[in-house]
């Protein structure tokens, strides 16, 4: 039997989630959280018509079953239904995420209806929330559903009749599909083919067996997410796989999961357009935020450090958080403190609950206010700095279920106004979150925040590495300018022990410390460095960063740098094209102050304006402000040319890390030599941040062979041949599916190195080559965006007119290779040297990952878990510890050589052979080999790329096999048609 989407992918999660196995048709119970259970039906036995959403009968039952009043007069649970119906149908008046919103108001239970004595308004309950086992939970398949026009989702969910999980599933075999595909036909084809489906949805979810990826409606495919489980370590023989999304499916979907997210993580609020949109949280804020409400309500533990890498989403983390807290009746409606310890971060967080339209929030202007609301035991979500503790009577308020969320934890908050804070709220629970690492020797933070019971005094830690294999934020990477605008980092050592600026301080203390740095101020900001800085950042800006849509921030020396470069970028665009976001002192010149001072309302403005694709600004210039707590995801270049250090250098890199469409590094453009000190900088937690920066100079090694592996699809192509003639030579050197998948992974590979390295002079060499290499890429490239071959998929706005330069930006990736033949292996082996060892370790685990759920590789990588258990115990030494890796991986190698004689064999044609040899009855012809080869014949010649997904290429390939299989072959069994076109849309 063969793999694909049905039997390998969609059974196998309705098998995880049921127990019942439609290959086997065998029925085993498989017990989800919360004691409750999925119960599989087929679509027909839901007992529903094409054009219903709901499952009336079941949403009936429970209707009456959770509501007394509907229970003594059954009849009212029409009304329910009838108002249901409604809001199913408004959709297409209000649009999908305020339909879907309605619809949350009523699985909530927030609706009432006149249901009481005296037509009394009381809630009524499409759902049990307090005892899980009052609801009925169902999973279906081919769920057919027909609006504007028919669709058929693989997987949906139903409690209580109400579908609120849709599910769509890829065939795990074939190397161009991605959970992609399916998360694309939820997200642009099903959502507006069929709407109504979508308008009870708690989240989508779309796995090709290998990963697995959800989202809320109407979510770009950008930000949809994975989910991971709790402490589940990159074990050495962790099952990837079915197995590992079997894991994560069974915990995203259990119940008790499912009705958590839709109570109390699902957020409505407004984007900077003013457009409605839908947020859930991804793993590491669920986890987070459970993790802080477990504390408060076991109530042992009154306080807890979290570190969640900068821009992974801390104050969504801190509202979910204090939503879920405020909704729980043991804590008695709980005060919630959240605490800032800057003008702009208050703005952010305050700015965060109030678009999300979070109850019961209050924000307060000055210290007496604060103050007056907690000797008033306000309970309230309040909006804070910690600066307004100032002065601050001891024992202001002694409740125990006052929670102080505190963002930015670090060494700020430890001076008098943390002892202040500690004592006037003597009994709060005190969490402490942070996107910067904890530097092991900054104490404070552990004894502020971090528990003695949590492993290595986190509660809850989300590292860089984390947060980029999750695509919750971007990888960062520095780029040291050229050596002649480059500041030569040992001539200004002795300069820097005295150049102690930091963007945590003032403008006006940065300002006092660069007097003391005289020499150094005067040669940063000599007119001619910066002539030719700003010079650099125009070309710079105009090739890599403008073309995408991107925008930039210049960080300067001080504010009169700030000036200077604003004069100097004038010069290369227009006026509007720039602004300089700086605060003024009252020792000022007042012209200084007049020109260039800003107030809130005014920042604010500039802030939406730099966020806004459309407007002409295109830098903020800053030296101290907008370093932290600027979310500006459309920001992805930085032009640094000033001293940042520790905690506050990583706070400023990370303005550039934010997810936006197209986007998929954030720039750090180096032309102080902050690069040179990153290391020590950012030596916070071992292993975990030493990833964090990429020196792009080193790439460039990298750029010769991967030209030339491209180059190799078309040996023997006359790239001289100009016109049709030459584009129908390169494209018949690539004339195959698996052709055309090679030649596209080589190509990514170079266009995302090529990106890396733009605008670097090393491309002028091979400029000719790459150009011709990216006319055939589009020229075989489908056109429709929904093609489903993953590796052909179009991100961003990556536009034609920008190709020849290649400018576009890619993902970077770790581009190191390891090579693993019998030659490595022998020579490792002769010569056994124990620091062979990790890269041994590390290539076969890559290896055993990509061939998870293959019992060989499961075997394979079963020995090496305990080839090193042995070695951690000492029961071998590492001599031989790298001889047994060495056996291993001459296993493993030869184990892939005849896998990948299997797959060889597996052709198209053999594939549909087996087939016909299966299903060959005595009416069946006997030239099983013919029909297959006219078969093979006739859909090369009418097929096309993404042909599966267009109804005309759908229609010429069924025409064409019906032409071989009834009119030649004389064949009418529709079951063996259908069978030979399943196979056709798998194989070609």
């Amino acid at each position: 039997m063969s793999f694909n989407e049905l039997n390998s992918v969609e059974h196998y999660i309705i098998h995880q989630l049921s127990g019942v196995n439609l290959n086997a048709q065998e029925v085993n119970e498989a017990p989800l959280g919360g004691n409750a259970y999925w119960v599989y039906k087929t679509p027909e036995q839901l007992g529903r018509s094409v054009n219903e959403v709901l499952v009336e009968n079941e949403l009936k039952e429970a209707l009456i079953r959770l509501n007394p009043q509907i229970t003594s007069h059954p009849d009212l649970a029409d009304e329910v239904i009838y108002k249901l119906r409604a809001v199913l149908i408004a959709v297409n008046q209000v649009g999908l995420v305020k339909a879907n919103e309605e619809f949350f108001t009523w699985l909530s239970g927030e609706k009432t209806m006149p249901f009481g004595e005296n037509n009394r308004h009381v809630p009524v309950r499409l759902v049990d929330f307090e005892n899980l086992k009052n609801n009925n939970y169902i999973v279906t398949n081919q769920f057919r559903i027909r609006h504007r026009e028919t669709k058929i989702p693989d997987v949906v969910l139903l409690i209580n009749g109400i579908p609120v999980v849709v599910g769509e599933a890829k065939t795990p075999i074939r190397s161009s599909i991605s959970w992609l595909d399916g998360a694309h036909e939820i997200h642009e084809i099903y959502e507006n083919a069929v709407p109504q489906l979508f308008v009870p949805n708690i989240l989508s979810f779309a796995t090709e067996g290998k990963e697995l990826f959800y989202g809320a409606v109407r979510c770009p495919l950008d930000f949809w997410a994975p989910w991971r489980l709790e402490n589940d370590e990159d074990a050495i023989a962790k099952k990837l796989g079915l197995g590992e999304v079997g894991k994560e499916l069974s915990d995203l979907l259990s119940p008790e999961r499912l009705l958590d997210i839709l109570r109390n993580f699902s957020l409505f609020s407004t984007d900077k357009k003013k457009r409605r949109i839908k947020i859930i949280p991804r793993f590491q804020q669920y986890e987070g935020a459970n993790k802080i409400v477990e504390r408060v309500k076991e109530g042992q533990i009154k306080k807890g450090l979290i570190w969640h890498f900068q821009g992974s989403g801390k104050s969504f983390l801190m509202v979910f958080a204090a939503q879920k807290l405020r909704r729980i009746p043991e804590l008695k409606s709980p005060t919630v403190i959240i605490l800032v310890d800057r003008t702009d971060l208050d703005t952010q967080i305050s700015g965060t609950f109030n678009a999300a339209d979070i109850a019961n929030v209050q924000t307060t202007d000055n210290i007496k206010e604060l103050q007056q609301l907690l000797e008033r035991d306000t309970r309230k979500i309040i909006v804070s700095m910690i600066h307004k503790f100032r002065d601050a009577k001891p024992n202001m308020n002694t409740r125990d279920n006052i929670i102080v969320l505190v963002d930015e934890a670090h060494r700020t908050q430890e001076g008098d106004l943390g002892r202040q804070m500690r004592a006037s709220l003597p009994n709060a629970f005190l969490f402490g979150l942070t996107g910067t690492p904890v530097n092991k020797a900054d104490k404070n933070t552990f004894w502020a925040f971090g528990a003695e019971e949590d492993t290595g005094g986190y509660m809850s830690r989300y590292t860089f590495q984390d947060s980029i294999r999750d695509e919750a934020t971007l990888p960062l990477h520095f780029e040291p300018r050229l050596i002649d605008v480059h500041v030569d980092k040992e001539s200004i050592d002795k300069a820097m022990e005295e150049f102690k600026e930091s963007a945590a301080l003032s403008d006006e203390e940065a300002d006092a410390l660069n007097k003391k740095s005289a020499k150094m101020a005067a040669f940063l900001k000599s007119p001619e460095r910066v002539e030719k800085i700003a010079k650099d950042i125009a070309q710079h800006f105009r090739e890599k960063v403008e073309p995408h849509g991107f925008k930039a921030m210049i960080v300067t020396p001080d504010r009169y740098a700030c000036v200077q470069y604003k004069e100097e970028l004038d010069k290369h665009f227009p006026t509007e094209a720039s602004t300089v976001v700086i605060s003024t002192s009252a020792n000022d010149p007042l012209e200084f102050k007049q020109k260039w001072g800003i107030d809130k309302s005014r920042q604010e403005k500039i802030v939406d304006e730099f966020n806004d694709p459309q407007s002409d600004l295109k830098f903020i210039i800053v030296t101290a402000k907008l370093l932290t707590g600027f979310d500006a995801p459309i920001l992805q270049t930085m032009y640094l040319d000033k001293s940042i250090k520790d905690h506050t250098l990583l706070q400023a890199i990370c303005r550039t890390n934010r997810l936006y469409k197209g986007k998929s590094i954030g720039r750090i453009v180096d032309y102080f030599g902050v690069f040179d000190d990153a290391a020590k900088a950012l030596q916070f937690d071992e292993e975990s941040v030493k990833t964090v920066i990429t020196n792009l100079s080193e790439l460039r090694s990298k750029l010769p062979k991967a030209v030339a592996d491209t180059l190799a699809h078309f040996e023997g192509v006359d790239r001289t041949l100009d016109g049709f003639e030459g584009l129908e030579a390169a494209q018949n050197a690539i004339n195959t599916d698996d052709k055309k998948d090679a030649f596209a992974k080589d190509y990514k590979y170079l266009s995302k190195l090529w990106e890396s390295l733009s605008p670097d002079r090393i491309l002028d060499i091979y400029s000719d080559d790459y150009k011709w290499l990216s006319q055939v890429y589009e020229s075989v490239r489908p056109a429709s965006d929904s093609v489903g071959k993953l590796l052909w998929y179009s991100h961003g706005p990556m536009t034609l007119k920008i190709m020849h330069e290649n400018t576009h930006v890619g993902e970077v990736h770790d581009l190191s290779e390891f090579r693993l033949d019998a030659d490595v292996i022998e020579e490792i082996f002769n010569n056994p040297d124990p620091k062979h060892a990790k890269k041994l370790e590390k290539i076969l685990i890559k290896r055993f990952k990509k061939h998870a759920g293959d019992p060989k590789f499961v075997k394979l990588s079963e020995r090496l878990e305990e080839l090193r258990n042995r070695a951690e115990q000492g029961l071998i030494t590492s001599i031989e510890f790298v001889k047994e890796l060495c056996k291993l991986a001459k296993e493993t190698v030869q184990a892939e050589k005849e896998l990948e004689a299997l797959i060889q064999e597996k052709s198209p044609k053999s594939a549909l052979t087996e087939l016909f040899l299966e299903l060959k009855t005595d009416q069946t012809p006997a030239v099983v080999e013919r029909i297959v080869t006219d078969i093979d014949a006739i859909v090369r010649s009418v097929r096309f790329p993404g042909w599966q997904h267009s109804n005309q290429g759908e229609r010429e390939v069924q025409s064409s096999l019906r032409k071989i299989i009834w009119a030649k072959y004389k064949i009418k069994d529709q079951m063996l048609f259908d069978r030979a076109y399943a196979y056709i849309k798998e194989y070609y």
